[in-house]
């Protein structure tokens, strides 16, 4: 039987079902499709996992209390270089060319943690981005100091020198 032949066997048989006839043969066929794949899916779904690849290896087991305590206290700077770390941030200021005259620094130490806090409050004027750029180098060279407060103050709106006072804390051990 040729294609030709075939088409009008299938056109006659529409004709025959009428549109609510064609309507619900397509609705049978469409869920005789949907049984299939979900028998198809619910097979595969039953099927045993391939095991794990022999390369992977079971996670270290996360630090105890003492290991991340001890790490802590490592990461501290050292109470005798202060003076050191202020320098630096003198320096990087001017590297980043910032006017600073002088600071307020304040000392205290918590006997519990066995922590000692320096902080140090500096007032300095330059471009805003500058004040910026000082405030992540100097976090990034000095590990162990937190940025606590910044604030900026400016004359006009215009006028492209910004004063900032921005208040770091050195969190630092008495002993290596």
């Amino acid at each position: 039987m040729n294609a030709a032949a075939l088409m009008l066997r299938v056109r006659i048989a529409a004709m025959r079902l009428g549109a609510a006839g064609c309507i619900a043969l397509a609705v049978l066929l469409a869920g005789a499709a949907a049984l299939a794949w979900s028998l198809k899916a619910r097979q595969l779904a039953y099927e045993p996992l391939p095991p794990a690849p022999a390369q992977l290896t079971q996670a270290a087991p996360p630090p105890t209390a003492n290991e991340n305590l001890a790490h802590f206290y490592d990461t501290l700077g050292e109470k005798r270089h202060a003076e050191q770390q202020v320098k630096q941030l003198f320096d990087i200021a001017a590297k980043t060319g910032l006017a600073l005259d002088q600071g307020d620094y304040k000392f205290s130490v918590d006997k519990a943690s066995r922590v000692a806090a320096y902080q140090v409050t500096l007032p300095v004027k330059g471009a805003y981005q500058n004040i910026w750029q000082f405030s992540l180098q100097a976090l990034t060279a000095i590990p162990f100091a937190s940025l606590d407060d910044i604030a900026f103050r400016r004359e006009t709106i215009s006028e492209p020198v910004v004063e900032a006072r921005l208040r770091f804390t050195l969190y630092l051990k008495d002993k290596p």
